[in-house]
């Protein structure tokens, strides 16, 4: 069941550098929640600490609560192997592993985390194909190599693999900059479907692309290079693009920086 997200007072670090400062804002469960803003204002480094990415990088640390329903994923012997099967990521680039076939993509996260008999893998990977929307196009080629398929299909064989788990929420780290409008269009639709299911969090430098897919929008903002990012404001994505709060949003949004 997708889960409610509650961050308070969370600052990142890299090294001795504060990278984002003193952040709260609840993400709701099955919404699709996107983050805009200018570029190093800390939002790719924010999204990394809702499942405990930030820390894989070098002098990477975090303070501050992130609540996913009533647990505090930087709890005391939390463990974040654990935390990133609750929490999947979908990353910029598409990464499918590039020896594995279409299937082996798919079902490398279950045969991680549990054995499981070769036909509850079956239903699996069709599940979860099908749930990508990918199904009708790999179904014939499951045993060819998931670096075969086109960017948009590779994009695609990604959130298949991140849902194949059943993971609570989903974090998207700007899915479609790497893609062709098309495949762009395909993942959009893909997004508005899975967010029955899961709770979402998607990294956007296309204004368009939140406006269109998100029911929230937090934008972040930075008063100098070498400062840490903040969040300037969240809201219903309407309000934001139609009535922000803050100038400094509008400002944003219409062009005048950025």
């Amino acid at each position: 069941m997708a889960k409610r997200i509650d961050v308070s007072g969370l600052n990142a670090y890299y090294g001795s550098f504060l990278a984002i400062e003193d952040i709260s804002m609840t993400v709701e469960p099955r919404s699709v929640t996107a983050f805009i803003g200018p570029s190093g204002c800390g939002k790719s480094t924010f999204l990394r600490t809702l499942n405990r990415m930030h820390e894989v990088t070098p002098g990477g640390r975090v303070e501050g609560k992130v609540m996913l329903d009533d647990e505090n994923l930087y709890g005391t012997g939390i463990d974040p192997v654990a935390v990133r099967r609750e929490v999947g990521m979908v990353f910029q680039r598409p990464n499918p592993f590039p020896t594995m076939s279409v299937y082996d993509n798919v079902a490398a996260g279950l045969r991680l985390n549990g054995s499981y008999k070769k036909s509850q893998l079956d239903d699996v990977v069709e599940k979860s194909l099908k749930g990508a929307n990918l199904w009708n196009e790999v179904k014939d080629r499951l045993n060819k190599p998931g670096s075969g398929l086109s960017g948009g299909q590779q994009q695609r064989l990604c959130i298949a693999r991140a849902i194949a788990v059943e993971p609570k929420v989903l974090l998207m780290d700007e899915p479609c900059s790497a893609l062709d409008p098309i495949s762009t269009l395909a993942i959009e639709d893909l997004i508005g479907e899975l967010k029955e299911r899961f709770t979402i969090v998607i990294v956007t430098h296309n204004m368009q692309q939140a406006a269109r897919v998100s029911d929230r929008t937090a934008f972040f903002n930075l008063a100098a290079v070498g400062q840490p990012g903040k969040l300037i404001e969240i809201d219903d994505t309407e309000r934001i693009f139609s009535n922000p709060s803050v100038q400094a949003t509008e400002d944003y949004i219409s062009g005048r920086f950025g």
